[in-house]
């Protein structure tokens, strides 16, 4: 018979906050309280009858946790069998696989989108994804915002994940991602994707057509964390930010509250996994255009102008998840946001504005010529222009649009608004005379008289202090 009074019972671990209490080892803190409460009732209760009812226990099952000098979180078994018939037990076969991963061994990842939340910056719709990576065995995860499921926001959130965690798994899995899988060429990896994994050492794999079940750890996790920052945004009484960095910050203070819990599986990971290269890949694709006769490029059946000076030059465009930049002869031409989606267009007058002064006749039917209006203001200009010198109108607004490309937009508005104020007709001429000779409102200035007699008591003060 075991003597249990030489019983050395494992240290009970910290007490973990509710939000955790989901944690196994929470679970078996729970179990071993009423053992561990025996053995210190039975040093002082002579009866075991007595120290197991004060513990909660009843005398046969105190004998037995005494008997075997084990805790009941070292006595449980893992049960294989079921305790009553499964209804499904004809279908299972078909819709699940149970899978056991090994740390180390897989990582999953996918978009997810994040609209439903109702996110806003100062009060402006702010729909965007989430770039999703997550670790089957521990379910450690990373997050990257984004704005479209292009292969750019594949490469930058994975490299992000890794750099994070500094440290490679032995395959990553994704879905049918077009930036990652041909899925109309026999379900081939694309080139730049396998490119990508080859850099890291990295197997691929994917799920098949329509079984999104074989990304589970993923898709569960998009629906928790989606969750919790709900939650959070409830508890913040405000889903509005004053900016992109801030939401961002918001975002990565929930999942690095997630992550807490699963620092011990996650332990197990990293002393499994590869270290990372030496340099992560770069965030963008190169891709060389011909600027047109518009001043145009056409980068992933988008529009976007450029300088006229570069018409009928190739430029080198470099594609980022959520900006490009045109380079020529090594240097750095413009920056700009990229567009979502297909079909559409971001022309910046200040771009056209110098070969459309020498040619004003094509002003009337230019294709994007909404966007040449960058205010009220110059609209209300051309309207006034076209009503009363119509001949000249085009002329007359593209030498304004020209002067605002030149000096400042801003100070352009400003010189309209006082031209529309004095009730003066809007032109060419009139606006030059008004940025030359800026109207200055002069300001009242009041100067109180002082009193002198101040100095004297300052010295009377001091003669008395010495």
């Amino acid at each position: 018979m075991c003597d249990w009074r030489r019983l050395e019972f494992p240290a009970a671990t910290n007490r973990i906050p509710r939000f955790f209490r989901a944690d196994p080892d929470h679970e078996d803190m729970v179990k071993d309280q009423p053992v561990r409460r025996l053995v210190k009732l039975k040093k002082n209760e002579k009866p075991l009858t007595m120290a197991a009812a004060k513990a909660g226990l009843s005398r046969k099952t105190a004998r037995k946790y005494l008997k075997s000098g084990k805790l009941p979180s070292q006595c449980q078994l893992e049960r294989y069998w079921r305790t009553r018939s499964d209804p499904f037990e004809s279908v299972w076969a078909e819709v699940k696989f149970p899978q056991k991963y090994q740390p180390g061994h897989q990582a999953q990842s996918d978009f997810t989108f994040m609209g439903r939340l109702g996110v806003t910056i100062q009060g402006q719709p702010f729909p965007h994804l989430l770039y999703h990576f997550v670790l089957a065995y521990s379910n450690w995860e990373a997050t990257t915002l984004c704005f479209s499921e292009s292969f750019e926001s594949l490469s930058r959130g994975l490299q992000n994940a890794l750099w994070e965690l500094v440290a490679l798994p032995e395959e990553h899995r994704t879905d049918r991602l077009s930036a990652a899988v041909k899925n109309l060429q026999r379900d081939e990896f694309t080139e730049r994707y396998q490119g990508l994994l080859n850099h890291f050492g990295m197997r691929s794999s994917r799920i098949q057509a329509g079984k999104a079940h074989e990304n589970g750890d993923v898709e569960q996790a998009h629906h928790r964390l989606k969750r919790a920052i709900e939650q959070e945004l409830l508890l913040r009484c405000s889903r509005d930010f004053s900016s992109r960095e801030e939401y961002e910050d918001f975002v990565a203070v929930m999942v690095a509250r997630r992550n807490a819990a699963r620092q011990k599986r996650l332990g197990e990971e990293l002393a499994v996994m590869r270290p990372l290269p030496a340099r992560r890949l770069d965030d963008f694709t190169r891709q060389w255009v011909k600027v047109s006769p518009s001043s145009t490029i056409r980068v992933r059946h988008n529009t976007y102008s450029v300088d006229s000076r570069l018409i009928g030059e190739r430029v080198q465009v470099r594609v980022w998840a959520d900006q490009l930049e045109v380079y020529y002869g090594g240097r750095r031409q413009a920056r700009m946001p990229r567009l979502r989606g297909e079909g559409k267009h971001r022309i910046d007058y200040r771009h056209v504005i110098h070969s459309l002064v020498r040619k004003p006749g094509a002003f009337t039917r230019y294709r994007w010529r909404q966007d040449l209006f960058p205010g009220i203001l110059f609209r209300v200009a051309y309207d006034e222009l076209r009503q009363d010198c119509p001949a000249t109108a085009d002329r007359q607004y593209l030498k304004i649009l020209e002067v605002a490309a030149q000096e400042g937009e801003q100070r352009v508005r400003e010189a309209l608004q006082v031209l529309i104020e004095r009730g003066q007709r809007i032109r060419f001429e009139a606006l030059r005379e008004c940025l030359v000779d800026p109207v200055v409102e002069p300001w009242e200035v009041m100067v109180e008289k002082m009193d002198v007699g101040l100095y004297d008591t300052l010295l009377e003060n001091r003669e008395v202090r010495s």
